[in-house]
Protein backbone atom coordinates (compact mmCIF):
# COMPACT_ATOMS: atom_id res chain seq x y z
CA UNK A 1 0.00 0.00 0.00
CA UNK A 2 1.50 3.49 -0.77
CA UNK A 3 1.72 6.29 1.07
CA UNK A 4 -0.60 8.32 -0.78
CA UNK A 5 -3.32 5.81 0.00
CA UNK A 6 -2.67 5.03 2.87
CA UNK A 7 -3.19 8.87 3.77
CA UNK A 8 -6.56 8.81 2.20
CA UNK A 9 -7.81 6.04 4.15
CA UNK A 10 -6.60 7.77 7.22
CA UNK A 11 -8.22 10.94 6.11
CA UNK A 12 -11.93 8.99 5.27
CA UNK A 13 -11.27 6.94 8.71
CA UNK A 14 -10.93 10.58 10.54
CA UNK A 15 -14.18 11.83 8.64
CA UNK A 16 -15.84 8.88 9.31
CA UNK A 17 -15.20 8.91 12.73
CA UNK A 18 -15.99 12.79 13.20
CA UNK A 19 -19.06 12.16 11.83
CA UNK A 20 -20.03 9.55 14.07
CA UNK A 21 -19.47 11.61 17.15
CA UNK A 22 -21.39 14.29 16.32
CA UNK A 23 -24.62 11.57 15.88
CA UNK A 24 -23.67 9.98 18.68
CA UNK A 25 -23.98 13.52 20.66
CA UNK A 26 -27.66 13.23 19.29
CA UNK A 27 -28.43 10.02 20.32
CA UNK A 28 -30.16 9.28 23.57
CA UNK A 29 -30.33 6.05 25.71
CA UNK A 30 -32.81 5.71 28.72
CA UNK A 31 -31.12 3.83 32.48
CA UNK A 32 -33.98 2.29 34.47
CA UNK A 33 -33.69 1.53 37.68
CA UNK A 34 -36.60 -0.63 39.80
CA UNK A 35 -39.01 -0.62 37.71
CA UNK A 36 -38.43 2.92 37.05
CA UNK A 37 -38.06 4.46 40.06
CA UNK A 38 -35.11 6.86 38.83
CA UNK A 39 -34.54 6.90 35.10
CA UNK A 40 -31.70 8.88 33.39
CA UNK A 41 -31.50 10.18 30.25
CA UNK A 42 -28.22 9.77 28.77
CA UNK A 43 -26.40 10.90 25.01
CA UNK A 44 -24.29 8.94 22.96
CA UNK A 45 -21.15 10.88 24.43
CA UNK A 46 -22.17 10.29 27.92
CA UNK A 47 -23.63 13.95 28.70
CA UNK A 48 -26.63 13.69 31.20
CA UNK A 49 -29.92 15.14 30.09
CA UNK A 50 -31.83 14.07 32.68
CA UNK A 51 -32.29 12.45 35.84
CA UNK A 52 -36.49 11.46 36.86
CA UNK A 53 -36.96 10.20 40.36
CA UNK A 54 -40.31 8.82 40.96
CA UNK A 55 -41.76 10.21 43.86
CA UNK A 56 -42.93 6.67 45.53
CA UNK A 57 -39.46 6.18 46.38
CA UNK A 58 -38.79 9.38 48.00
CA UNK A 59 -40.50 7.72 51.18
CA UNK A 60 -37.61 5.41 51.46
CA UNK A 61 -34.81 7.43 52.35
CA UNK A 62 -31.88 8.65 51.12
CA UNK A 63 -29.78 5.28 50.70
CA UNK A 64 -32.80 3.96 48.52
CA UNK A 65 -33.11 7.13 46.63
CA UNK A 66 -29.28 6.64 45.72
CA UNK A 67 -28.82 3.19 45.28
CA UNK A 68 -31.49 3.39 42.42
CA UNK A 69 -29.71 6.65 40.72
CA UNK A 70 -26.58 4.54 40.48
CA UNK A 71 -28.15 1.74 39.12
CA UNK A 72 -30.19 3.95 36.39
CA UNK A 73 -26.69 5.73 35.98
CA UNK A 74 -25.07 2.18 35.10
CA UNK A 75 -27.77 1.03 32.91
CA UNK A 76 -27.52 4.61 31.10
CA UNK A 77 -23.42 3.76 30.76
CA UNK A 78 -24.42 0.18 29.66
CA UNK A 79 -26.61 1.40 27.15
CA UNK A 80 -24.39 4.22 26.02
CA UNK A 81 -21.25 1.83 25.63
CA UNK A 82 -23.32 -0.37 23.19
CA UNK A 83 -24.37 2.55 21.02
CA UNK A 84 -20.94 3.67 20.54
CA UNK A 85 -19.53 0.45 19.69
CA UNK A 86 -22.08 -0.01 17.51
CA UNK A 87 -21.94 3.55 15.71
CA UNK A 88 -17.94 3.39 15.66
CA UNK A 89 -17.93 0.12 14.23
CA UNK A 90 -20.42 1.23 11.23
CA UNK A 91 -17.91 4.36 11.01
CA UNK A 92 -14.83 1.82 10.49
CA UNK A 93 -16.75 -0.90 8.12
CA UNK A 94 -14.97 -1.61 5.61
CA UNK A 95 -11.64 0.27 6.40
CA UNK A 96 -8.36 -2.12 5.61
CA UNK A 97 -5.60 -1.26 8.28
CA UNK A 98 -2.19 -1.50 6.68
CA UNK A 99 -0.45 -4.89 8.37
Amino acid sequence: MDMDTLMAQAKQLQDNVAVAQDRLGGMRVKGLAKGGTCIVDMSGKYDIVSITINPSILGQGTAAVEEAVLSALQDAKGKADELIDKVMSEATAGMQLPQ
